[in-house]
């Protein structure tokens, strides 16, 4: 009996584990890896404004233009956190430019510690994919 009591919890947390990571974001998949910014629509790093957490790998951010951007982390480097967790930003030697992926050094706080992110991705988001996100979700 206690076999199979075991057997069904392991069963239902795969399961639970499975539905958590299959979440379907209502951006759609993730951009390619390396995807940046084309010329012209590079933001500064000082001119970040608010940002929302869409998932495990998903920052969303708005710029003082209030242009809306998709950042996608490598590792789940975002899982636990929450829109109210702070965002560290840093400056990269030489520029503050943000065209492509190595040029964002982003951390996240938790709790007073930081968690270092490494950026896959980056792309300014159209106002129709903006649409599609959760008002509670829209940077």
């Amino acid at each position: 009996m206690n076999v199979s009591i075991f057997a069904l919890a392991t069963t239902v947390a795969v399961l639970a584990t499975t539905a958590i990571a299959a979440k379907v974001s209502p951006l759609g998949d993730a951009p390619a890896r390396g995807t940046g910014l084309p010329a012209g629509q590079c933001i500064r790093s000082h001119e970040i404004r608010n940002h929302t957490i869409l998932d495990r790998n998903t920052l969303l951010i708005s710029d003082r233009s209030k242009s809306a951007y998709r950042v996608t982390m490598k590792g789940g480097c975002l899982a636990g956190a929450t829109t109210s967790d702070p965002i560290i930003t840093r400056n990269p030697p030489g520029s503050d430019i943000i065209c492509k992926p190595i040029d964002m050094d982003i951390g996240i706080s938790r709790s007073g510690f930081e968690t270092q992110c490494i950026v896959d991705s980056i792309v300014k988001l159209t106002p129709e994919q903006v649409a599609m996100v959760p008002k509670k979700l829209r940077p």
